[in-house]
Protein backbone atom coordinates (compact mmCIF):
# COMPACT_ATOMS: atom_id res chain seq x y z
CA UNK A 1 0.00 0.00 0.00
CA UNK A 2 2.92 2.67 1.01
CA UNK A 3 4.32 1.41 -2.33
CA UNK A 4 1.13 2.40 -4.18
CA UNK A 5 0.99 5.60 -2.43
CA UNK A 6 4.10 6.41 -2.98
CA UNK A 7 3.96 5.75 -6.94
CA UNK A 8 0.91 8.03 -6.97
CA UNK A 9 2.70 10.80 -5.76
CA UNK A 10 5.43 10.21 -8.41
CA UNK A 11 2.94 9.92 -11.06
CA UNK A 12 1.10 13.91 -9.81
CA UNK A 13 5.28 14.95 -9.79
CA UNK A 14 6.02 13.89 -13.37
CA UNK A 15 2.83 15.27 -14.42
CA UNK A 16 3.71 18.36 -12.62
CA UNK A 17 7.10 18.40 -14.51
CA UNK A 18 5.56 18.03 -17.96
CA UNK A 19 2.76 20.80 -17.54
CA UNK A 20 5.50 23.35 -18.70
CA UNK A 21 5.74 21.86 -22.08
CA UNK A 22 1.84 21.34 -22.14
CA UNK A 23 1.58 25.00 -21.37
CA UNK A 24 4.12 26.17 -23.82
CA UNK A 25 3.30 24.17 -27.04
CA UNK A 26 -0.60 25.31 -25.97
CA UNK A 27 0.36 29.15 -25.66
CA UNK A 28 2.37 28.90 -29.07
CA UNK A 29 -0.01 26.30 -30.89
CA UNK A 30 -3.10 28.12 -30.01
CA UNK A 31 -2.43 31.55 -29.09
CA UNK A 32 0.55 32.51 -31.87
CA UNK A 33 -0.26 30.11 -34.36
CA UNK A 34 -4.59 30.00 -33.65
CA UNK A 35 -4.63 26.87 -35.38
CA UNK A 36 -5.21 22.98 -34.08
CA UNK A 37 -1.97 20.79 -34.52
CA UNK A 38 -2.05 18.20 -36.74
CA UNK A 39 -1.77 14.57 -34.80
CA UNK A 40 -2.83 16.82 -31.53
CA UNK A 41 -4.82 13.78 -30.04
CA UNK A 42 -1.63 11.38 -30.76
CA UNK A 43 0.42 14.01 -29.16
CA UNK A 44 -1.40 14.36 -25.95
CA UNK A 45 -1.21 10.50 -25.56
CA UNK A 46 2.19 10.43 -26.15
CA UNK A 47 2.72 13.54 -23.45
CA UNK A 48 0.53 11.30 -21.01
CA UNK A 49 2.71 7.66 -21.47
CA UNK A 50 5.60 10.00 -20.73
CA UNK A 51 4.25 11.15 -17.48
CA UNK A 52 3.69 6.99 -16.74
CA UNK A 53 7.20 6.04 -18.34
CA UNK A 54 8.79 8.77 -15.46
CA UNK A 55 7.02 8.00 -12.50
CA UNK A 56 8.07 3.95 -13.15
CA UNK A 57 11.28 5.17 -14.14
CA UNK A 58 11.82 7.26 -10.46
CA UNK A 59 10.52 4.49 -8.61
CA UNK A 60 12.87 1.59 -10.18
CA UNK A 61 15.63 4.05 -9.37
CA UNK A 62 14.97 4.05 -5.95
CA UNK A 63 13.96 0.62 -5.80
CA UNK A 64 17.28 -0.73 -7.55
CA UNK A 65 19.78 1.26 -9.54
CA UNK A 66 20.72 3.65 -6.62
CA UNK A 67 21.03 0.88 -3.80
CA UNK A 68 22.83 -1.21 -6.37
CA UNK A 69 25.43 1.16 -7.14
CA UNK A 70 26.22 2.28 -3.81
CA UNK A 71 26.10 -1.17 -2.29
CA UNK A 72 29.20 -1.96 -5.08
CA UNK A 73 31.08 0.98 -4.03
CA UNK A 74 31.02 -0.04 -0.20
CA UNK A 75 32.35 -2.74 -1.23
CA UNK A 76 35.09 -1.76 -3.34
CA UNK A 77 35.66 0.58 -0.75
CA UNK A 78 36.15 -2.04 1.59
CA UNK A 79 38.32 -3.93 -0.07
CA UNK A 80 40.60 -0.68 -0.42
CA UNK A 81 41.47 -2.44 -4.42
CA UNK A 82 42.48 0.49 -6.39
CA UNK A 83 42.97 -1.62 -9.48
CA UNK A 84 38.99 -3.24 -9.25
CA UNK A 85 37.90 -0.12 -9.13
CA UNK A 86 39.16 1.54 -11.85
CA UNK A 87 38.34 -2.06 -13.91
CA UNK A 88 34.53 -0.96 -12.12
CA UNK A 89 34.25 1.86 -13.55
CA UNK A 90 35.56 1.27 -17.00
CA UNK A 91 32.86 -1.50 -17.62
CA UNK A 92 30.26 0.50 -16.31
CA UNK A 93 31.18 3.70 -18.56
CA UNK A 94 31.46 1.53 -21.80
CA UNK A 95 28.58 -0.52 -21.08
CA UNK A 96 26.08 2.56 -20.35
CA UNK A 97 27.55 4.19 -23.20
CA UNK A 98 28.00 1.75 -26.32
CA UNK A 99 24.31 0.32 -26.75
CA UNK A 100 23.43 4.35 -26.08
CA UNK A 101 19.86 4.90 -29.05
CA UNK A 102 21.11 8.46 -29.26
CA UNK A 103 24.76 7.75 -29.50
CA UNK A 104 23.89 5.40 -32.13
CA UNK A 105 21.77 8.03 -34.24
CA UNK A 106 24.59 10.34 -33.90
CA UNK A 107 27.21 8.11 -35.10
CA UNK A 108 25.14 6.96 -37.74
CA UNK A 109 24.62 10.64 -39.12
CA UNK A 110 28.35 11.35 -38.64
CA UNK A 111 28.77 8.87 -41.39
CA UNK A 112 26.52 10.43 -43.92
CA UNK A 113 28.03 14.36 -42.89
CA UNK A 114 31.55 13.09 -43.31
CA UNK A 115 30.99 10.93 -46.45
CA UNK A 116 32.30 7.31 -45.19
CA UNK A 117 35.15 9.75 -43.90
CA UNK A 118 34.03 8.74 -40.07
CA UNK A 119 32.98 5.07 -39.37
CA UNK A 120 29.34 4.82 -37.32
CA UNK A 121 31.01 1.98 -35.20
CA UNK A 122 34.21 3.47 -34.83
CA UNK A 123 32.79 6.55 -33.47
CA UNK A 124 30.80 4.75 -30.97
CA UNK A 125 33.66 2.60 -29.69
CA UNK A 126 36.03 5.57 -29.20
CA UNK A 127 33.18 7.45 -27.26
CA UNK A 128 32.25 4.51 -24.87
CA UNK A 129 36.00 3.87 -24.49
CA UNK A 130 36.20 7.73 -23.94
CA UNK A 131 33.95 6.95 -21.42
CA UNK A 132 34.78 4.25 -19.82
CA UNK A 133 38.58 5.62 -19.04
CA UNK A 134 37.06 8.75 -17.55
CA UNK A 135 35.13 7.27 -14.84
CA UNK A 136 37.79 5.02 -14.14
CA UNK A 137 40.06 7.98 -13.49
CA UNK A 138 37.29 10.10 -11.77
CA UNK A 139 37.09 7.29 -9.39
CA UNK A 140 40.97 7.61 -8.56
CA UNK A 141 39.86 11.15 -8.02
CA UNK A 142 37.46 10.38 -5.70
CA UNK A 143 39.89 8.26 -3.80
CA UNK A 144 42.62 10.42 -3.83
CA UNK A 145 40.59 13.36 -2.84
CA UNK A 146 41.56 15.86 -5.95
CA UNK A 147 39.51 19.03 -6.08
CA UNK A 148 37.73 18.79 -9.53
CA UNK A 149 38.59 22.11 -10.17
CA UNK A 150 41.96 21.59 -12.27
CA UNK A 151 40.67 18.90 -13.99
CA UNK A 152 37.80 20.78 -15.10
CA UNK A 153 40.34 23.64 -16.46
CA UNK A 154 42.86 21.64 -17.69
CA UNK A 155 40.39 19.73 -20.10
CA UNK A 156 38.32 22.37 -21.16
CA UNK A 157 41.17 24.37 -22.30
CA UNK A 158 42.12 21.58 -24.00
CA UNK A 159 38.41 21.42 -24.86
CA UNK A 160 38.69 25.05 -26.80
CA UNK A 161 42.47 24.08 -28.32
CA UNK A 162 41.36 21.30 -30.29
CA UNK A 163 38.09 23.09 -30.97
CA UNK A 164 40.22 26.21 -32.91
CA UNK A 165 41.75 23.32 -34.99
CA UNK A 166 38.83 21.20 -35.80
CA UNK A 167 36.83 20.91 -39.33
CA UNK A 168 33.57 22.86 -38.48
CA UNK A 169 32.01 19.12 -40.08
CA UNK A 170 32.79 17.96 -36.48
CA UNK A 171 32.10 20.33 -34.00
CA UNK A 172 28.78 20.39 -33.30
CA UNK A 173 28.99 16.33 -33.44
CA UNK A 174 32.07 16.01 -31.34
CA UNK A 175 30.09 17.91 -28.64
CA UNK A 176 26.59 16.64 -29.24
CA UNK A 177 28.45 13.75 -28.84
CA UNK A 178 29.52 14.10 -24.89
CA UNK A 179 25.77 15.40 -24.90
CA UNK A 180 24.26 12.06 -25.90
CA UNK A 181 26.55 9.91 -23.48
CA UNK A 182 24.64 11.12 -20.38
CA UNK A 183 21.34 9.53 -20.39
CA UNK A 184 18.37 9.27 -17.95
CA UNK A 185 20.18 5.31 -16.51
CA UNK A 186 23.58 6.25 -17.23
CA UNK A 187 23.75 9.34 -15.36
CA UNK A 188 22.04 7.87 -12.06
CA UNK A 189 24.07 4.96 -12.34
CA UNK A 190 27.00 6.92 -12.50
CA UNK A 191 26.11 9.13 -9.98
CA UNK A 192 25.59 6.54 -7.41
CA UNK A 193 29.36 5.02 -7.99
CA UNK A 194 30.62 8.29 -6.98
CA UNK A 195 28.14 9.19 -4.36
CA UNK A 196 28.57 5.98 -3.00
CA UNK A 197 32.50 6.01 -3.06
CA UNK A 198 32.39 9.22 -1.21
CA UNK A 199 30.58 8.59 1.49
CA UNK A 200 32.41 5.23 2.14
CA UNK A 201 35.68 6.88 2.47
CA UNK A 202 36.67 8.83 5.10
CA UNK A 203 37.54 12.18 4.83
CA UNK A 204 35.84 12.78 1.37
CA UNK A 205 32.58 15.18 1.12
CA UNK A 206 29.75 13.83 -0.73
CA UNK A 207 28.43 17.36 -2.65
CA UNK A 208 32.14 18.04 -3.24
CA UNK A 209 33.80 14.42 -4.35
CA UNK A 210 30.76 12.83 -5.11
CA UNK A 211 29.83 14.43 -7.47
CA UNK A 212 32.07 14.78 -11.12
CA UNK A 213 31.72 11.76 -12.58
CA UNK A 214 29.23 12.96 -15.36
CA UNK A 215 31.39 16.05 -15.75
CA UNK A 216 34.29 13.84 -17.10
CA UNK A 217 32.25 11.83 -19.03
CA UNK A 218 30.69 14.32 -21.05
CA UNK A 219 34.24 16.48 -21.76
CA UNK A 220 36.13 13.55 -22.72
CA UNK A 221 34.17 12.22 -25.98
CA UNK A 222 34.41 16.29 -26.80
CA UNK A 223 38.12 15.81 -27.24
CA UNK A 224 38.65 12.17 -28.67
CA UNK A 225 35.98 12.86 -30.59
CA UNK A 226 37.22 15.99 -32.30
CA UNK A 227 40.92 14.23 -32.19
CA UNK A 228 39.52 11.90 -34.76
CA UNK A 229 37.58 13.74 -36.85
CA UNK A 230 41.15 16.07 -37.29
CA UNK A 231 42.72 12.89 -38.50
CA UNK A 232 39.84 11.47 -40.73
CA UNK A 233 39.52 14.91 -42.53
CA UNK A 234 43.15 15.21 -42.79
CA UNK A 235 44.08 12.04 -43.71
CA UNK A 236 40.60 10.30 -44.61
CA UNK A 237 38.81 9.45 -47.91
CA UNK A 238 35.84 9.70 -48.90
CA UNK A 239 33.55 6.67 -48.94
CA UNK A 240 30.93 5.04 -50.85
CA UNK A 241 28.15 6.13 -47.80
CA UNK A 242 25.60 8.31 -48.96
CA UNK A 243 22.84 10.30 -46.74
CA UNK A 244 20.01 7.70 -48.81
CA UNK A 245 21.94 4.63 -47.24
CA UNK A 246 21.57 5.01 -43.90
CA UNK A 247 18.21 4.86 -42.58
CA UNK A 248 17.13 6.01 -39.17
CA UNK A 249 16.98 3.57 -36.34
CA UNK A 250 13.35 3.93 -36.02
CA UNK A 251 12.47 3.93 -39.69
CA UNK A 252 14.39 0.54 -39.53
CA UNK A 253 13.08 -0.77 -36.73
CA UNK A 254 10.04 0.13 -38.39
CA UNK A 255 10.94 -1.48 -41.56
CA UNK A 256 11.12 -5.14 -40.48
CA UNK A 257 7.49 -5.17 -38.72
CA UNK A 258 4.85 -6.48 -40.92
CA UNK A 259 1.72 -4.87 -41.99
CA UNK A 260 -0.13 -7.22 -40.28
CA UNK A 261 -0.65 -7.08 -36.89
CA UNK A 262 2.54 -4.35 -36.81
CA UNK A 263 1.46 -2.22 -33.98
CA UNK A 264 1.77 -5.23 -31.82
CA UNK A 265 4.45 -6.31 -33.02
CA UNK A 266 6.40 -3.03 -33.12
CA UNK A 267 5.98 -2.82 -29.41
CA UNK A 268 7.47 -5.59 -28.35
CA UNK A 269 10.20 -5.02 -30.69
CA UNK A 270 10.83 -1.92 -29.63
CA UNK A 271 10.67 -3.49 -25.74
CA UNK A 272 13.28 -6.01 -26.78
CA UNK A 273 15.76 -3.19 -28.02
CA UNK A 274 14.94 -1.16 -24.93
CA UNK A 275 16.03 -4.41 -22.84
CA UNK A 276 19.18 -4.72 -24.87
CA UNK A 277 19.77 -0.91 -24.43
CA UNK A 278 20.03 -1.82 -20.41
CA UNK A 279 21.17 -5.26 -20.78
CA UNK A 280 25.06 -4.17 -20.83
CA UNK A 281 24.79 -1.81 -17.54
CA UNK A 282 22.95 -5.06 -15.81
CA UNK A 283 25.33 -7.65 -17.17
CA UNK A 284 28.39 -5.20 -15.75
CA UNK A 285 27.04 -4.93 -12.38
CA UNK A 286 26.28 -9.02 -11.97
CA UNK A 287 29.53 -9.85 -13.00
CA UNK A 288 30.98 -7.76 -10.46
CA UNK A 289 28.77 -8.32 -7.63
CA UNK A 290 29.06 -12.38 -8.06
CA UNK A 291 32.44 -12.75 -9.54
CA UNK A 292 34.14 -10.21 -7.53
CA UNK A 293 32.71 -9.22 -4.70
CA UNK A 294 30.93 -12.99 -4.40
CA UNK A 295 27.85 -11.89 -2.81
CA UNK A 296 24.78 -12.78 -3.53
CA UNK A 297 22.94 -8.85 -4.04
CA UNK A 298 20.64 -7.76 -0.82
CA UNK A 299 17.02 -7.35 -1.00
CA UNK A 300 17.40 -8.89 -4.17
CA UNK A 301 13.04 -9.10 -5.67
CA UNK A 302 13.18 -5.60 -4.99
CA UNK A 303 16.37 -4.74 -6.58
CA UNK A 304 14.97 -7.01 -9.24
CA UNK A 305 11.87 -5.24 -9.72
CA UNK A 306 13.43 -1.80 -9.87
CA UNK A 307 15.28 -2.90 -12.77
CA UNK A 308 12.12 -3.85 -14.25
CA UNK A 309 10.51 -0.72 -13.55
CA UNK A 310 13.14 1.08 -15.06
CA UNK A 311 13.62 -0.75 -18.51
CA UNK A 312 9.88 -0.64 -18.26
CA UNK A 313 9.24 3.45 -17.65
CA UNK A 314 12.19 3.63 -20.23
CA UNK A 315 10.20 2.13 -22.77
CA UNK A 316 6.65 3.98 -21.72
CA UNK A 317 9.06 7.07 -22.22
CA UNK A 318 10.75 6.52 -25.25
CA UNK A 319 7.30 5.78 -26.92
CA UNK A 320 5.53 8.70 -25.30
CA UNK A 321 8.51 10.74 -26.91
CA UNK A 322 8.05 9.62 -30.28
CA UNK A 323 4.48 10.17 -30.18
CA UNK A 324 4.29 13.29 -28.53
CA UNK A 325 7.59 15.43 -28.34
CA UNK A 326 9.74 14.32 -31.38
CA UNK A 327 6.91 16.43 -33.74
CA UNK A 328 6.76 19.41 -31.59
CA UNK A 329 10.25 20.46 -32.27
CA UNK A 330 10.66 20.36 -35.92
CA UNK A 331 6.72 21.30 -36.51
CA UNK A 332 7.18 24.07 -34.38
CA UNK A 333 10.14 25.49 -35.95
CA UNK A 334 9.05 25.58 -39.84
CA UNK A 335 5.77 27.40 -38.61
CA UNK A 336 7.85 30.00 -36.50
CA UNK A 337 10.17 30.99 -39.56
CA UNK A 338 7.41 31.25 -41.95
CA UNK A 339 6.17 34.24 -39.87
CA UNK A 340 7.12 37.69 -40.75
CA UNK A 341 9.43 38.23 -37.22
CA UNK A 342 11.50 35.99 -35.78
CA UNK A 343 11.02 37.28 -32.07
CA UNK A 344 8.58 34.07 -31.63
CA UNK A 345 11.45 31.91 -33.03
CA UNK A 346 13.50 33.35 -30.17
CA UNK A 347 10.87 33.19 -27.38
CA UNK A 348 9.67 29.81 -28.24
CA UNK A 349 13.62 28.68 -28.13
CA UNK A 350 14.02 30.46 -24.58
CA UNK A 351 10.31 29.05 -23.15
CA UNK A 352 10.70 25.41 -24.84
CA UNK A 353 14.41 24.83 -23.12
CA UNK A 354 13.15 26.08 -20.04
CA UNK A 355 9.94 24.02 -19.87
CA UNK A 356 11.92 20.25 -21.17
CA UNK A 357 14.80 20.85 -18.35
CA UNK A 358 12.42 21.56 -15.86
CA UNK A 359 10.83 17.84 -17.28
CA UNK A 360 13.83 16.06 -17.27
CA UNK A 361 14.10 13.23 -15.44
CA UNK A 362 17.68 12.40 -14.65
CA UNK A 363 17.77 16.35 -13.78
CA UNK A 364 15.17 15.58 -11.07
CA UNK A 365 17.10 12.82 -9.65
CA UNK A 366 20.23 14.50 -9.33
CA UNK A 367 18.51 17.63 -7.92
CA UNK A 368 17.57 15.45 -4.87
CA UNK A 369 20.29 13.66 -4.62
CA UNK A 370 22.04 16.69 -4.43
CA UNK A 371 20.17 18.20 -2.03
CA UNK A 372 20.75 15.11 0.55
CA UNK A 373 24.35 15.35 -0.17
CA UNK A 374 24.58 19.34 0.68
CA UNK A 375 21.87 18.48 3.96
CA UNK A 376 19.68 21.38 3.11
CA UNK A 377 22.10 24.16 2.18
CA UNK A 378 20.99 23.55 -1.53
CA UNK A 379 17.76 22.94 -2.82
CA UNK A 380 16.29 20.41 -5.48
CA UNK A 381 13.85 22.68 -7.14
CA UNK A 382 16.22 25.93 -6.88
CA UNK A 383 18.94 23.99 -9.14
CA UNK A 384 16.42 22.77 -11.08
CA UNK A 385 15.31 26.25 -12.26
CA UNK A 386 19.15 27.41 -12.09
CA UNK A 387 19.99 24.82 -14.64
CA UNK A 388 16.60 25.54 -16.52
CA UNK A 389 17.25 29.16 -16.96
CA UNK A 390 20.65 28.51 -18.21
CA UNK A 391 19.73 25.94 -20.77
CA UNK A 392 17.37 28.33 -21.85
CA UNK A 393 19.40 31.16 -22.24
CA UNK A 394 21.87 28.17 -24.03
CA UNK A 395 19.20 27.12 -26.97
CA UNK A 396 18.24 30.57 -27.55
CA UNK A 397 22.14 31.65 -27.89
CA UNK A 398 22.21 28.62 -30.29
CA UNK A 399 18.99 29.45 -32.29
CA UNK A 400 20.28 32.74 -33.00
CA UNK A 401 23.95 31.06 -34.40
CA UNK A 402 21.85 29.49 -36.89
CA UNK A 403 20.22 32.17 -38.23
CA UNK A 404 22.71 34.00 -38.30
CA UNK A 405 24.92 31.59 -39.96
CA UNK A 406 27.76 32.36 -37.65
CA UNK A 407 30.49 29.54 -37.11
CA UNK A 408 29.90 27.11 -33.70
CA UNK A 409 33.76 27.53 -33.18
CA UNK A 410 33.80 30.49 -32.09
CA UNK A 411 30.43 30.54 -29.70
CA UNK A 412 31.93 27.17 -27.70
CA UNK A 413 35.43 28.40 -27.25
CA UNK A 414 33.98 31.51 -25.85
CA UNK A 415 31.44 29.94 -23.62
CA UNK A 416 33.63 27.15 -22.48
CA UNK A 417 36.40 29.95 -21.86
CA UNK A 418 33.91 31.72 -19.68
CA UNK A 419 33.35 28.47 -17.88
CA UNK A 420 37.15 27.96 -17.21
CA UNK A 421 37.10 31.82 -15.32
CA UNK A 422 34.05 30.59 -13.57
CA UNK A 423 35.82 27.60 -12.17
CA UNK A 424 38.50 29.33 -10.94
CA UNK A 425 36.67 31.50 -9.06
CA UNK A 426 34.13 29.00 -7.73
CA UNK A 427 33.68 27.96 -4.58
CA UNK A 428 34.83 24.05 -4.62
CA UNK A 429 31.88 22.31 -3.21
CA UNK A 430 29.55 23.56 -5.93
CA UNK A 431 32.31 23.04 -9.25
CA UNK A 432 31.39 19.11 -9.51
CA UNK A 433 27.63 19.62 -9.08
CA UNK A 434 27.76 22.09 -11.65
CA UNK A 435 29.51 20.03 -14.37
CA UNK A 436 27.47 17.09 -13.89
CA UNK A 437 24.31 19.80 -13.95
CA UNK A 438 25.20 20.51 -17.57
CA UNK A 439 25.42 17.32 -18.59
CA UNK A 440 22.18 15.86 -17.16
CA UNK A 441 20.93 18.55 -19.22
CA UNK A 442 21.14 16.77 -22.52
CA UNK A 443 19.24 13.67 -21.71
CA UNK A 444 15.67 12.44 -23.13
CA UNK A 445 13.37 14.99 -22.60
CA UNK A 446 15.86 17.69 -24.02
CA UNK A 447 17.75 16.22 -26.63
CA UNK A 448 15.03 14.88 -29.29
CA UNK A 449 12.96 18.63 -29.01
CA UNK A 450 16.03 20.48 -29.29
CA UNK A 451 17.89 18.38 -32.14
CA UNK A 452 14.68 19.06 -33.84
CA UNK A 453 14.61 22.62 -33.29
CA UNK A 454 18.16 22.55 -34.51
CA UNK A 455 17.52 20.99 -37.89
CA UNK A 456 14.29 22.00 -38.65
CA UNK A 457 15.43 25.87 -38.65
CA UNK A 458 18.30 25.01 -40.49
CA UNK A 459 16.12 23.70 -42.92
CA UNK A 460 13.72 26.31 -43.49
CA UNK A 461 16.09 29.23 -43.51
CA UNK A 462 17.80 29.93 -47.23
CA UNK A 463 22.18 29.01 -47.04
CA UNK A 464 21.68 26.98 -43.95
CA UNK A 465 22.87 23.75 -43.71
CA UNK A 466 20.91 21.32 -41.92
CA UNK A 467 24.07 19.07 -41.67
CA UNK A 468 26.36 21.35 -39.99
CA UNK A 469 23.94 24.28 -38.70
CA UNK A 470 21.54 22.11 -37.61
CA UNK A 471 23.57 20.06 -35.19
CA UNK A 472 25.29 22.05 -31.79
CA UNK A 473 22.00 22.78 -29.80
CA UNK A 474 22.95 20.47 -27.37
CA UNK A 475 26.82 21.53 -26.47
CA UNK A 476 24.60 25.21 -25.89
CA UNK A 477 22.44 23.84 -23.01
CA UNK A 478 25.32 21.99 -21.62
CA UNK A 479 27.61 25.26 -21.81
CA UNK A 480 25.22 27.75 -19.32
CA UNK A 481 23.71 25.54 -16.67
CA UNK A 482 27.63 25.07 -15.79
CA UNK A 483 27.43 29.08 -16.16
CA UNK A 484 24.07 29.97 -14.23
CA UNK A 485 24.66 27.26 -11.51
CA UNK A 486 28.80 28.55 -11.07
CA UNK A 487 26.91 32.50 -10.86
CA UNK A 488 24.52 31.63 -8.02
CA UNK A 489 26.93 29.84 -5.90
CA UNK A 490 29.49 32.70 -6.93
CA UNK A 491 26.70 35.24 -5.65
CA UNK A 492 25.42 33.33 -2.92
CA UNK A 493 28.96 33.26 -1.20
CA UNK A 494 29.60 36.41 -1.55
CA UNK A 495 26.46 37.26 -0.06
CA UNK A 496 27.06 35.27 3.07
CA UNK A 497 30.75 36.51 3.56
CA UNK A 498 31.29 40.19 2.49
CA UNK A 499 34.71 39.32 1.83
CA UNK A 500 34.56 36.82 -0.71
CA UNK A 501 36.83 34.37 0.42
CA UNK A 502 36.63 31.07 -1.24
CA UNK A 503 35.81 27.94 0.23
Amino acid sequence: MNQLREFLGLLRHAFHNLLPILLVVGFFQFGVMQQVPEGALSMVFGLGVVVLGVALFLQGLELGIFPIGKNLSNEFARKGSLGILMVFGFCLGFAAVIAEPALIAVADQAEVISEGRINALTLRLLVASSVGAVVALGVVRIILGHSLHWYMIGGYILVVTITFFSPEEIVGLAYDSGGVTTNIVTVPLIAALGLGLAVSLRGRNALAHGFGLVALAVMVPMITVQLYGIIVYTFGETGAVEANDIVPRAESEAAVTPVAGSVLLGMLQDLLLMIRDVAPIILVVLLFQYLVIRKPIAHFYKVLVGFVLVIVGLYAFVVGLKLGLFPIGERMAEQLVARETLFWVYLFAFSIGFATTMAEPALIAIGHKAEEAANGTLHGNTIRILVALGVAVGITIGVHRIISGDSIHYYIMGGYLLVVILTWLSPKYIVPLAFDLGGVTTSEVTVPLVTALGIGLATHIEGRSALIDGFGLIAFASIFPIISVMLYAIIKEHAARPGGEKT
